[in-house]
C-alpha cells in the first residue's frame, strides 16, 4: 500500500494526481491536526498510537502497512511545510522507544518489519541551492529515523511540474 502525505489544496491534488490516488492512504491538511506535544504517550501509555485523538493519531499504523511513502511539500527554508513536518512528528509511534546504533549514530528501533521506499517532492518558486541541500539532508535524516530507502528527492517550481513524475 502507498501512503501519500501532502500539503496541497484538495482541488489541486485531484487535478494533477487523480490517476494515482486509488488504493492510497492520503494524509492531507484539513485544519484539525494537533501538534505533537512530546509526551511519549505513544510509547508508554498507548504503544504504537498517538494519545492525541484526532484523525492523525494512527500515523504509526499507516506507516506499518505501507511499502511506499510519497511526500509532497512546499519547501520552507530548506525543510518541510509546517503541516508535513507536523505529520512526520506525529509518526513517531511507528518506532520503539528503544535505541540501536545505525551508521555510528543512535536511533530508535523499528517496531514493524515492513520495508518503506520514500519519494519526496518539494515545490516552490525560489528554492535556493542551499535550501535544496538542507532539504536533502532532512530527507536523509528522516529516512534513517524511519528506516526506509529514499527513492528520490525532486524539486519543482510549481506543483504542476510534478504531474507524471509520481509513481
Amino acid at each position: 500500500m502507498k501512503l501519500l502525505i501532502h500539503d496541497l489544496k484538495a482541488d489541486d491534488l485531484k487535478k494533477i494526481f487523480s490517476n494515482i490516488l486509488d488504493d492510497m492512504i492520503i494524509i492531507s491538511d484539513d485544519g484539525t491536526i494537533h501538534n505533537c506535544i512530546g509526551c511519549f504517550g505513544c510509547w508508554i501509555k498507548t504503544p504504537a498510537a498517538c494519545v492525541i485523538h484526532d484523525k492523525y493519531k494512527d500515523m504509526g499504523e499507516y506507516l506499518s502497512k505501507c511499502s511506499d511513502v510519497i511526500i509532497i511539500s512546499e519547501c520552507c527554508y530548506g525543510g518541510f511545510s509546517p503541516f508535513v513536518k507536523n505529520v512526520l512528528d506525529r509518526s513517531i509511534p511507528y518506532l520503539h522507544p528503544y535505541f540501536i546504533i545505525k551508521n555510528g549514530e543512535m536511533h530508535h528501533r523499528r517496531r514493524y518489519n515492513n520495508n518503506i521506499n520514500m519519494q519526496v517532492y518539494f515545490y516552490g518558486q525560489n528554492i535556493t541551492e542551499r535550501e535544496r541541500q538542507t532539504a536533502k539532508k532532512i530527507v536523509k535524516a528522516n529516512s534513517i529515523n524511519l528506516d526506509c530507502i529514499v527513492d528520490k528527492v525532486v524539486f519543482t517550481h510549481n506543483i504542476f511540474e510534478m504531474k507524471g513524475q509520481i509513481l
